[in-house]
């Protein structure tokens, strides 16, 4: 299934060497509330989060160690390349790792 994504602001997460794992916070609804995708390097899209704002879902992502690829302070686009659409729903190995709360500080 095809997951249509218009945000390109993308949030990573060095994992471990030569994995990452994406983000893009993308508008819900006509509200302020917004879903978080989460996103493999091949594309797949493996588990979503709501937040009320988009402020905390930023907030929320970089207390989950996310930080922003664009971020002039890190060096990303020198050694990283985000996922492209088409974005499709893959599942992950190890389930909903991000929204069953196992590896996400709330």
């Amino acid at each position: 299934m095809i997951i249509s994504i218009i945000s390109k602001e993308y949030w990573v997460k060095i994992v471990e060497f030569l994995q990452q794992n994406w983000a893009l916070i993308e508008k819900k609804d006509e509200t302020s509330k917004v879903i978080v995708y989460f996103i493999s390097d091949t594309s797949g899209v493996f588990d979503t989060l709501e937040f009320e704002s988009k402020r905390e879902a930023e907030e929320s992502l970089l207390k989950n160690r996310f930080k922003k690829y664009l971020d002039p302070n890190e060096n990303f686009t020198e050694f990283l390349y985000p996922p492209q659409p088409p974005f499709e729903w893959r599942d992950h190995p190890n389930g909903a790792i991000y929204s069953s709360g196992r590896y996400w500080i709330s």
